[in-house]
Order: C-alpha cells, then structure tokens, then sequence
C-alpha cells in the first residue's frame, strides 16, 4: 500500500461516515460488517478495546466502560452547562481532568482515565484502518467535518486527534459548509453571475445548525450560520424514554431511571419507535427484560410524539432566523433549502421547517452522506497528486477576535482583526515598532457572546529575535497573522523591514514626428544624434532585512504532550492486535481439534493405524480440555505450539490422504487425456472417412457429365 487516498471524515455524535476521493469519484467506505456508518463508540475491556462495531455489540453488557457521544465531549470544559447536559445522557464514568471532561474506565484491569482528544484519536484510527482495509491504499491525509458551534479550542482539539491517530489534518471544515461544497461541486445548473441562495439546514443525533451560502458555478460564500446545541435526535429520543418511563412505573412497579442498563435499553428502543414513526403513524414497543425480568409492551402514535415533543418543535424556527439576520436576507430571497441529517426525516420537523421558508423543501443530498463526500472532495483539493474541479469557498467566522500587545512605541495596544460575521481564511498584516522581543496575545473581543466556560484566550506568541537596524530608533516589525482554512487564528509570519534608498531609471516619452515633419525629412539625409544620457532618480522603499522567530503557546497539545499520547495509542493498538492474533490462533486450534476428529473416522480413516488413530485421539481430547480449562484465557504462543504438537502427526496421515488424491487425480487426468486422444482420433478417421466418400462422389458426378457431354 504506497499511494494514499484523500479522506473525508463525518464525526458524528451517534455514527460516523467516511469517504474516499478517487479518480471515478467519491465513494463511502463500508465497515467490517458492510454498514455504510460506523457507530462512534470507544469500549474498554479487560485485554483491548471495542471501537465501533465491536464496541457498540458490547455496550449493553460493558455499558460503565463504552465511551459514546465523542463530539459533544471534545475538549468540553466541565465548567461549561453543558458538562452536565453530557452527565444525563453518559452512562460510563465522566470525570473532570485538568478542569476538562475524561472519561474514567475499568482497562486492562485498571482504573484509568482518558481524555477526550485521546478518544476521539482512537476513533478515527479505528477508521481509518477499516478506511485502509477496504480500499487497500494508506491514509494520511484527513479533512475532518467539525460541529459549527466549535470553538478555537475545540478545533485545535480534533486536529490533535487526528495527529494522535498517525493523520494529517489538511483541514477541520465545518459539517454543513463540507455538505454545501459538496452540493455546489457536483450541481451542474448554478449560475455563472447572479449567485444562488440556499439554505443548507442539518439537524442530526445532538444538534442542529443552519447556513445560509451564496452559490455560483464553482464558487460558494457562506453568508451566515446559526445553530441549537441541544436539538437533534437523541432530545427526541429522550422524550420517548421518558414517557415510556412513567408509563412502566406505574404499569410494572418499576422505575427504568434507577438503573442505568436499563434505561439505556429504553433509550435505544426509543430510537427504533422514533425510526418507525418517521414512515408509519403507530409503532409498537416491545423490550424483553428491560428490569427485574420484566418484558415491557406498549405502543406510541405518531400524534403523541409530536404532542410530547412540541416545546421541542417551536424551536425548530430559531436558527434558521438569526443565520438569515447574520446574512442580511429574509426567508422570501432563499431560493432553496437544503436539508441533510437523520432527524431531518421526522414528519413533523419537515412540516415545521417547510412552513417558516412557506415553500417546499428540497432533498438534493444524500442526508447520510453529503457532509463526508463533502469532506472528501475537499481533502482532494489539497493533494498533489489529484486534479480535482475548480471551487473556491469561504466560510465565516462566529466570533470578533482582536489581537493584543505590549503598547510600547505604539499609539494603541491591540485591534479587533478579525470582526464577526467577515469570511476567512483572511489574512492581515500589522506593523509594530519595536526595542526588544515581545509578545502577541489573541483573545476574543467580546467574551460574554462565547458558550458559557469558554476560555477568552486564544493563544500567545513570543516573537525573538528583533534587533534594531543601523540609524533607526526602533525596529519596525511586520506581523502578518491569519485565520487560516481551518478556522485557527494564526501569526503566519513575523520580518523587520527598514526604509532603504534605490536609484530608478526615469523613462522618458519620446514625441512622435508629425506628418508634414515626417515628408519634410524624408529625402533628407539623416544626421547622427548623440545618445542622451540616462537619468535617474532616487526613491524608498520598506524591504525586509530579517525574519523574526515565531513561536505558538495556545489550546494545542505541546510536542511532549503529543508525543507522550501517540507512544500511549501506538501501545493499545499493538495490545488490541495482539489479543485478535491470539483470539484467531486459539480459534484456529479448536477448529483443527473438531476437524481432525471428524476426519479421523471419516476420509482419513484408510490413511492411519489403529494406533496412530487411538494415540491422535488422546492428544486431541487432552488438548480439548486444556483449551477449555487452563488454556482457555492463555497466550499467542501456547496455542500456536498446542497447534503444531497436533499438526506434528495429524499432517502426516493428511499427507497421505493427499498424496492418494493426488495419485487419483493423476489417474483420472491420465484416463481423461487418453479418452480424448482416443475420441480425437475416431473424430479424424470420422473425418477422413466423410471426405472420402465426398471425393468418391465428385469423382462420380464428373464422369456422369462427361458422358452427358459425349
């Protein structure tokens, strides 16, 4: 595997989708078991990990030790209302580490803690091996769509992740702004001057967002974006459960709240009413041993739903309202509206989206898929080796950020660079005059707008290695900072410039002769004119004289820190490896017991001496009992050489039966050759025989004509 393949990834709250760029087009990778999402949950076991697939197989029987919900975790400050909002629907160990949510579980026989950057890095390494093994070509690189909703700190989070899991982050896109490029990419009718507006609204397992882009062929600005952080699937979700809960206490004396396993079975059973409802106006519900051996039955219309989830419902309007006065535009200049996400099925939703825009809704992207295929497409425009459409888009930035200094020589200590509302990635330059090195600090400018326990402080930079030039009184510092695509408010670069003097040739305009001058001087003879001397004059200019050292201190893990965690994940994987290997090697020799034995009294049984049989018979009955008793929890290497002590005389008398085979096969080959030699010869003599007789009848034909002829 030595080409790499563009990946796009969907981080989603519930399950995560992924896509390749490829040179037909984008495709969706499936899993190990063929789904086209993998669930996104981390497990923790007594030996290895559980991610995806396997973890969500698990979960109901390791429910305190399966991790789920990683993108609402991601560097979630437990300062924040939404820590606890994450505690209702966590039913494993949320803990608090360096003023963080971890995530505290029973591994390998201990109690350790992980943060949630390292979950999330677990994950996606997850995907991207089933990525690698799908396709059968490496991935580095990784275009991870990301909540819009995410702060600095939370983006600089995932691109650790990614890190963490051996990925390059080429860019941490926004989830819509992935699907909306996506759509603009592949809808062959936008148009080329007046732009179109479409509103692309995504409403998934936790949360709900909507942006407002101007489209154009091969172009696309977002306008505006807004968004509900506690409006998705699983709120719907919870107002099943919690009906169902209040049913069963009074109807089975039990209350499904107390007990964690089961309130999770609800909740997930919860989840399959909602999906049913979705298409059918009842559904019923029926949960084996929900608690205290229990089987609990009841039914749910599709009124009733939306009779319970109407507080739910009335804010379904909000987001789409402050993304259109963000934008500048009301509902009547909205040519499209787009919708993408799973909770976007529900019937009522769409009613109440379709009746704020008063115009239908518009299912142009697969509402599963648009945000990874967007991802992908974008993660292929920053290869080098894929030539991919021209498309330029911007996104905007949801927060003012101003960049703060030291005033010095300076008439101001700081400025509002990059405002809210304006489109990035942007890049400004500022000039500082300076004495000495010196510090630059990127806050946010208006701290009361950011989610509550957001930190204001975005990062610090330490700029070295000023020195003043000769005859100035300061250096004059160029700083050129940036919010790159990614969102990351940067300092690019860092240079002294310094006003020098430079000779410039003047040019000087030569007057064309007129006509009657031009016939006057045409018989003449010309006489040589001297060659004017050049003339100069002198001008300034700023140039650079030296780059300045830059250095980032913000919400990103150190180089230690990054270390420490890649060298912790490499380890799992290497123990989650070893476990499979020793789970297939242990497999392997209960599958060679029970066919060995079969075989002994069966195709085998001409091939091998009573004593022989008898003799096998005991080491496969001994080795049954040891990998049944001690040997049942052993190592890679035991079953290997338990293996291998059976093979030792079980693959002679196979040798045997082989070689017998193999003596047939030759056999009946040599038959088949001689049988088709034999029909190829009588197939000739037939053939011989029939152009004979033909012959014999020209021969005769042509003596009747002659005869004829006399």
């Amino acid at each position: 595997m030595s080409a790499t393949v563009p990946f796009g990834v969907d981080l989603g709250n519930n399950s995560s989708v992924v896509a390749v760029a490829r040179n037909r087009g984008i495709d969706v990778v499936v899993n190990e078991v063929s789904n086209r999402s993998t669930p996104s949950v981390v497990g923790f076991g007594r030996k290895n990990r559980a991610i995806g697939e396997s973890g969500e197989s698990q979960k109901t029987s390791n429910l305190k030790n399966t991790i789920s919900n990683l993108k609402r975790l991601l560097s979630l400050s437990t300062e924040s209302p939404d820590y606890e909002v994450e505690k209702k629907y966590a039913s494993y160990n949320l803990t608090d580490k360096d003023g963080f949510a971890a995530a505290k579980v029973n591994y390998q026989g201990q109690i350790q803690e992980f943060t949630s950057t390292e979950l999330v890095a677990m994950y996606l390494n997850k995907l991207k091996a089933i990525t690698e093994k799908e396709t059968k070509v490496n991935v580095s690189d990784i275009c991870l769509a990301v909540p819009v909703w995410y702060t600095e700190q939370q983006r600089r989070a995932a691109a650790d992740a990614c890190l963490i899991a051996g990925l390059n982050p080429v860019r941490i896109v926004n989830d819509v702004t992935a699907a909306a490029v996506g759509y603009g990419v592949f809808k062959t009718d936008l148009p080329e001057d007046k732009s179109r507006i479409v509103a692309f609204i995504d409403i998934g397992h936790s949360s709900y967002a909507c942006s407002i882009a101007a489209l154009k062929k091969g172009e696309l600005k977002i306008l505006g974006t807004a968004y509900d952080k506690h409006f998705g699937g699983r709120d719907f979700d919870r107002v099943i459960t919690e009906r169902l809960a209040d049913e069963f206490k009074q109807k089975y004396h039990f209350d499904i709240r107390t007990n964690a396993k089961a309130y999770s079975r609800v909740m997930k059973a919860a989840e399959k009413v909602k999906k049913i409802l979705s298409a059918n106006t009842s559904a019923p519900v029926n949960i084996e041993s929900v608690m205290n051996d229990v089987d609990a039955q009841s039914s749910m219309t599709r009124e009733e739903l939306e009779e319970l989830s109407a507080p739910l419902l009335a804010r379904a309007g909000v987001p789409i309202e402050n993304a259109l006065k963000i934008a500048g535009l009301t509902v009547d200049q909205v040519d499209s509206i787009e919708l993408i996400g799973g909770c976007t099925r529900v019937p009522a939703l769409k009613q109440k989206l379709s009746d704020v825009f008063s115009k239908p809704l518009s299912f142009t992207l697969n509402q599963d898929e648009a945000v990874a295929k967007g991802a992908a497409f974008i993660c292929a425009i920053h290869s080098p080796t894929m030539r991919v459409k021209p498309f330029k888009f911007e996104d905007i930035n949801s927060f003012s950020v101003t960049y703060w200094w030291d005033q010095g020589n300076e008439d101001a200590d700081h400025l509002e660079v990059f405002p809210k509302g304006t489109s990035y990635p942007s890049t400004k330059m500022i000039t500082l005059y300076r004495n000495g090195d010196f510090e630059i600090t990127a806050k946010y400018t208006n701290p009361e707008e950011l989610p509550a326990g957001t930190s204001e402080d975005i990062a610090t930079w330490k700029i070295t290695g000023v020195e003043i030039p000769e005859g100035e009184e300061s250096a004059a510092c160029k700083i050129k900072v940036r919010q790159d695509p990614s969102g990351f408010y940067t300092i690019q670069a860092g240079y002294i410039v310094q006003e020098k003097e430079f000779k410039e040739l003047v040019e000087k305009k030569v007057e064309e002769p007129s006509s009657e001058e031009s016939a006057k001087n045409e018989d003449e003879e010309e006489e040589e004119k001297p060659t004017p001397e050049p003339e100069y004059r002198t001008i300034k200019k700023l140039v650079k004289v030296k780059d300045l050292n830059v250095q980032y201190h913000g919400h990103a893990l150190s180089k230690d820190a990054l270390e420490e965690s890649l060298e912790k994940e490499f380890k799992m994987v290497a123990d989650d490896k070893l476990v499979a290997e020793t789970e297939d090697r242990k497999n392997a020799l209960e599958e060679y017991i029970y066919d060995l034995r079969g075989k002994l009294d069966g195709e085998y049984a001409a091939f091998a001496s009573e004593s022989e049989k008898e003799s096998l018979r005991k080491k496969l009955t001994a080795a049954e009992d040891w990998l049944y008793d001690d040997g049942y929890d052993s190592t890679k290497a035991k079953y290997i050489a338990k293996y291998e002590e059976l093979a030792s005389t079980g693959n002679l008398i196979k040798m045997r039966y082989q070689q017998k085979q193999d003596e047939l096969k030759q056999k009946y080959q040599k038959k088949r050759e001689q049988k088709a030699q034999k029909d190829m010869a009588e197939k000739l003599a037939k053939q011989a025989e029939n152009a004979k007789k033909q012959e014999a009848k020209k021969q005769k034909k042509d003596a009747e004509g002659d005869e004829v002829m006399d």
